[in-house]
């Protein structure tokens, strides 16, 4: 599945656009509507968490609906059943933002090969050092499933190095240092960011981490993102309407159309 989102990142000239649900939130078919929104708003990629109790990477606003998610009965059986779903009616790749105890649980290979069967192109551990991940590379390759690692301001030459060897699919590129959350600016140091990667690996890099609006965007594509990741100010929306299934579809549908629309008129940087 790995090819299908390398030759979307390798063929595309203009931004991508990546929006981040948690699956199962607020329930099992209003998620899956949800999706099928950013779908309709112009989304290129798919991104997905599996709710967890503890998500260290992400800040209240993906807390809350993780917790949600769960309230709902959503376990990683059932998150795969909505990938399945969303698979079946939708023809864009797919991405996971994992925590490891997750997939430790549920078995690493057979978390890969149920990933893969489902419609998953790659997978991104978020807690997991790319020093202690050789068994989930070997799964992943092993299941055609490509292997995400992150890089930010902080990453060592030596990490990204590291991420070029063993990374697949595209980098994931922090453009603000901390947890998830909507923020007004994304980090000035952008540009050196994605140079850096782009010195080191062939890799596309696509930007999360606090990009809330168009403009954001457009700035990371401008400093040589492939694509933008857009999480909390999205899933903000399912939080404003929670007992609400149309009222949310259409406040998905509004807020991230014109995020599709920044990313699609503007212009990537060659490779």
């Amino acid at each position: 599945m790995s090819a299908r989102l390398e030759a979307l990142m390798r063929d595309t000239d203009h931004g991508l656009f990546m929006p981040f649900l948690v699956a199962g939130d607020p329930d099992f078919e209003t998620s899956l509507a949800l999706a099928g929104a950013l779908v309709e708003s112009g989304a290129d990629i798919l991104e997905l968490g599996f709710p967890f109790s503890d998500p260290v990477a992400d800040g209240p606003i993906i807390q809350a609906a993780d917790a949600r998610a769960l309230a709902a009965g959503t376990t990683p059986e059932r998150a795969f059943e909505l990938l399945a779903a969303l698979h079946a009616r939708h023809d864009r790749p797919m991405v996971l933002l994992m925590y490891f105890n997750l997939i430790l649980q549920y078995g690493v290979e057979r978390f890969y090969a149920r990933a893969r069967d489902v419609g998953v192109d790659a997978v991104l551990v978020a807690d997991l050092p790319i020093e202690m991940a050789g068994k989930v590379v070997a799964a992943a390759n092993a299941a055609g499933v490509a292997p995400v690692f992150i890089a930010s301001a902080v990453s060592t030459d030596a990490r990204l190095a590291r991420v070029a060897e063993v990374g697949r699919g595209f980098v994931y590129t922090v453009a603000h240092l901390g947890v998830t959350g909507v923020r007004d600016e994304v980090d000035g140091g952008l540009d050196a960011v994605f140079a850096r990667v782009a010195r080191t690996t062939r890799l596309p890099a696509l930007a999360g981490f606090g990009i809330s609006t168009p403009q954001h965007v457009r700035r990371v594509v401008e400093a040589g993102a492939a694509g933008a990741i857009v999480g909390s100010a999205l899933v903000r929306t399912i939080e404003e309407h929670p007992h609400d299934r149309d009222a949310a579809l259409a406040a998905m549908y509004a807020a991230a159309a014109p995020l599709a629309e920044a990313a699609h008129n503007t212009t990537r940087k060659p490779c």
